[in-house]
């Protein structure tokens, strides 16, 4: 009997310049059949290269790579790839959108909307020096008193606005587009949406996409329409936010607090004055964190759709951006 031909693998490359690609998914990888992918420098023909999985590539990652029919990002978020000049025109590129992806990331945002709600900080202060003081005795304001703002409406967006909604908060959330809202979330549409929400918000939670139109959009004129005292939790991206305005709205008191887990540069430098404002809680940019498995699942969806002519199921409109 004559042997088959065994087929040869599809090429890729991983493609990063912040975070080590191939220790956190080459152990994952490396156990797929008719895949095979490596480190730029272990790359044995650029040419054979069919797809890249890639997060915040250099401005000329892409160069060596013609044949690319396929950019996997690892998350959700491609503006990082969409903004590398090396970018070839034929290339699709596609996201990842895990509904586990977006439930961590919900349980998140509920945890710092409950630490600014219920002011936590004060406890965590008391417990190092050892005071057992109670200070919502007479202070709380029941949740269903205050709003919880969402900018963004998404996948991310909507499993948020409603797990905020389960613990009694008024929810009003912007979408770019027409959406409808659930019973317990009201959704606001259009060019000044994002305005309008945050207007209302005690607690506004941004998670939208990086575009022309949400680059700098939280500056000092958008603060200076929040309520005095409002808090923001700035899950979206570092270049959302305008951070000496967002520094002075703190100072002035117009702004109650903060927690930002992603910032204009990364990591956020230690001399930065966010690490020591007592009104701001900083993360390392992992609010939405997700298994290796989940973007290899993605991966191979991806390149099954690339393959077959179809449309990508998680498919990013360069136009817009996300």
């Amino acid at each position: 009997m004559t042997a088959q031909p065994t087929a040869e693998p599809i090429e890729g490359v991983y493609l990063c310049d912040h975070l080590d690609l191939p220790r956190l998914f080459a152990p994952t990888l490396d156990h797929v059949p008719g895949l095979r992918v490596y480190a730029p420098a272990d790359v044995p023909d650029p040419a054979r290269i069919r797809f890249a999985l890639a997060w915040r590539p250099s401005p000329r990652a892409f160069d060596p790579f013609t044949g690319l029919s396929l950019v996997q990002s690892i998350a959700s978020g491609v503006d990082g790839i969409l903004s590398s000049a090396s970018l070839p025109d034929q290339a699709q590129v596609a996201r990842v959108r895990d509904p586990g992806q977006a439930h961590v990331m919900a349980g998140f945002a509920v945890w710092h909307v409950v630490w600014h709600h219920r002011g936590m900080g004060n406890y965590v202060r008391n417990a190092a020096n050892g005071e057992w003081k109670r200070t919502s005795f007479g202070a709380l304001v029941p949740p269903s008193d205050l709003t919880v703002g969402v900018l963004g409406y998404g996948l991310m967006g909507r499993t948020i606005a409603e797990a905020v909604a389960k613990l009694g908060f008024n929810v009003i959330a912007a979408s770019n587009t027409d959406r409808s809202g659930t019973g317990a979330v009201q959704v606001v549409s259009g060019a000044d949406a994002c305005q309008i929400v945050a207007a209302k918000a005690d607690f506004l939670i941004n998670v939208l996409p990086l575009t022309d139109a949400t680059r700098g959009l939280i500056n000092a004129d958008f603060l200076d329409r929040m309520k005095a005292g409002a808090v923001l939790i700035h899950l979206g991206r570092g270049e959302h936010v305008i951070e000496d305005d967002l520094l002075a709205a703190l100072e002035q008191g117009h702004i109650g607090g903060a927690s930002l887990d992603v910032f204009s540069t990364e990591p956020l430098p230690q001399d930065h004055p966010f690490w020591r404002h007592p009104k701001v809680l900083v993360t390392p940019h992992e609010a939405s964190v997700l298994p290796a498995a989940a973007v290899v699942a993605s991966l191979q969806q991806s390149l099954h759709e690339t393959q077959a002519g179809l449309p990508l199921s998680t498919g990013v409109d360069r136009r817009k951006g996300y």
